[in-house]
């Protein structure tokens, strides 16, 4: 049982212009056409039972769009979809309270999209709230490719400093910080922060990658493949190469989702 708990897909209509955009600022070629069909195939072919897909509100305008898709998502066998907030925005605190109505376990925050600092004290309500509702906190964390040499608005000591804000489930993608894995393992590993594992293969260090996963608690590890943005395939062969016993390997690569998303393991074994 295999759970992708980092994966990236837009509504049809906007998912060819979302593509070239991320395209140009970024450099890199997707492997899907964007959407979610495109999506369901990659899963069939790597093995894939069951996705979260992590839309972005790049501005307080897109609240509804982007969470009204989210909730779509829901309704799709073997999709959920996380909604998200802008941060700063007026309404933050009260789209929070649409997203938990909607039934959506989760949010996605990016700071170089959002274009906030992760510790900034004018955004400490909304993880406070978020935490409140019950609601999954996942990260961009580290650098962001499409930012290049730019400021980090979350690295991972800044995370560390948030984490007394939450008392739900926080998630730091891309092992905690993309290409800032030796401060991960100096303020992250070994916390009860979860840590997913997109976008890694063949851009970590092997043994950097195993010294984190082996100081973290592998309860506390998710499977994540970035998708579009990496072959699903790829990202799992990074994962099952970290030298984990097959307990933990099967932890990281569905358990722990299952158990943070309220998911039945037998039923997803039976699709």
């Amino acid at each position: 049982m295999i759970i992708d708990f980092h994966t990236h897909a837009f509504a049809p209509a906007v998912a060819a212009h979302a593509l070239t955009s991320l395209m140009e600022h970024s450099g890199m070629l997707p492997c899907t056409d964007g959407t979610v069909m495109g999506l369901q195939q990659a899963m069939r072919r790597a093995g894939v039972n069951h996705s979260v897909i992590l839309p972005i509100a790049t501005k307080a305008s897109q609240h509804q769009v982007v969470n009204d898709f989210a909730h779509a998502v829901n309704q799709l066998e073997g999709m959920t979809g996380f909604g998200s907030v802008y941060p700063l925005a007026p309404d933050a605190l009260d789209t929070l309270d649409r997203i938990a109505a909607l039934g959506l376990k989760g949010i996605k925050l990016h700071p170089e999209y959002q274009s906030f600092d992760v510790d900034d004290p004018r955004v400490l309500p909304v993880y406070e709230k978020a935490s409140r509702l019950g609601l999954i906190t996942v990260f961009h964390c580290g650098v962001d490719i499409s930012y290049g040499s730019g400021p980090v608005r979350t690295t991972p000591e800044r995370m560390h400093n948030i984490l007394d804000c939450f008392s739900a489930p926080v998630v730091a993608s891309h092992l905690g910080g993309w290409l800032q894995w030796g401060e991960v393992l100096e303020h992250l590993a070994g916390t009860d922060i979860y840590l997913d594992t997109a976008f890694l293969y063949g851009r970590i260090p092997h043994q950097l990658a195993v010294q984190i996963v082996q100081k973290h608690d592998a309860r506390r590890i998710l499977f994540g493949s970035d998708s579009p943005w990496s072959e699903i395939e790829h990202e799992l062969h990074l994962v099952r190469s970290l030298k984990c016993s097959p307990e933990r390997e099967a932890a990281i690569l569905g358990g722990n989702a299952a158990r943070l998303l309220g998911l039945s393991t037998e039923d997803m074994a039976d699709n």
